[in-house]
């Protein structure tokens, strides 16, 4: 039995490397996991209780149009509920857009680093990858934009951009969506939208109401803290959404994952909470990359990126035999770690274990 040809040379999607198998593999009895951008304040204690609450309905399939949900997501968003689809995470959004959309040959415009699974469901596709390089560790609009033709179908934008952290502001979204041809869907990834209170960061929601073309991408998994319940959303026109809905699979979000972030909207004070120790540990790293000269991208999200000046893999691997997980091998930052903003405490064990590393290897020139 062969594959599809145009399959085989597809990595395996790799996720941090596992708390359990860290610490049985090294002998380690703490472990700290900076590596997936996961909400180290967990979840709402509400979410907690209405996923527990779902235990008694396991046997039950769930919703598979997720209603409840979808009413109270489109109220607090100011949308139409049928302007809202859900996936598996966000990424399943991906996946579907992919194959509602795409057809071999059609050309997709990304970043050259940037979130992988655009490529991934590109190519699963037959769809061709434009890669247009970053600016500064940003997304560079004008270059992307330069290489939109006839046979485009997607622009991919993740925004702030996984892994740098930066973001490109309102003002150049409209700039861009304006000279997109309308035939051209724009698919602007906010998974991290929540943390951010720059004011110059786009209203994707308005943005909505003016480009037709337009999809936002939005989860449950990041400030939310519901990552193992794999629940995230897409936003667009009506006739784009329910595009996408033909092809999706049914019951692809579960009860528990449904019922938690129902009640994860209803808890404004921890996501409040969430984003402002959030950015005071962002403050927290960056102090100590500037007095350890490391130069770091701008952080917008709940991580940072750091040049360590040393081959990212040695510095991961020393991190790591101290109990420090992060996220090292971006093809085009060879010397750049990720590193998740964890709680007050997980932060000062990063920075004192990163400045312990940096002394036991070179400095790359």
């Amino acid at each position: 039995m062969q594959p599809k040809p145009n399959i085989v040379h597809l990595p395996v999607y790799q996720p941090g490397k596992p708390v359990s198998d860290v610490k049985r593999e090294l002998g380690l009895a703490e472990v700290i996991k900076l590596a997936s951008n996961e909400n180290p304040f967990g979840s709402s204690p509400k979410a907690i209780e209405a996923a527990k609450q779902e235990l008694e309905n396991i046997s039950i399939y769930p919703d598979g149009a997720a209603v409840d949900l979808t009413n109270a997501l489109a109220k607090q968003l100011g949308v139409n509920p049928d302007q809202i689809i859900f996936g598996a995470g966000s990424d399943e959004v991906i996946l579907m857009i992919a194959r509602a959309f795409l057809l071999p040959g059609d050309e997709n415009i990304t970043a050259d680093q940037t979130f992988p699974q655009y490529r991934h469901n590109i190519e699963i596709e037959n769809g061709v990858v434009i890669e247009v390089p970053l600016k500064d560790g940003t997304h560079d609009l004008e270059g992307m934009l330069a290489k939109v033709g006839p046979r485009t179908k997607i622009v991919w934008i993740c925004n702030p951009n996984n892994p740098t952290g930066t973001i490109v502001t309102h003002d150049e979204v409209v700039r861009f969506m304006e000279k997109v041809p309308s035939s051209v869907m724009v698919v602007l990834d906010e998974a991290y939208c929540e943390y951010i209170d720059d004011p110059s960061f786009p209203d994707g929601l308005a943005l909505l109401k003016q480009y037709p073309n337009l999809v936002l991408l939005r989860t449950f998994s990041k400030i939310y803290g519901l990552a193992s319940l794999r629940i995230g959303y897409g936003i667009g026109r009506a006739e784009l959404i329910r595009s996408i809905n033909q092809v999706r699979e049914p019951f692809n979000t579960s009860r528990m994952g449904q019922a938690a972030a129902l009640a994860a909207l209803e808890d404004q004070a921890f996501i409040d909470y969430c984003r402002q120790a959030n950015a005071e540990g962002i403050k927290t790293l960056r102090a100590a990359f500037d007095r350890l000269g490391l130069p770091a991208f701008p952080a917008y999200g709940n991580f940072i990126m750091v040049d360590v000046k040393r081959p990212a893999g040695e510095v991961f691997d020393g991190l790591l035999r101290k109990g420090i997980i992060v996220r090292a091998g971006h093809k085009f930052y060879p010397t750049h770690i990720r590193i998740t903003v964890g709680s007050a405490e997980q932060n000062a064990k990063v920075i004192a274990a990163l400045e312990a590393v940096l002394q036991e290897i070179p400095v790359q020139v």
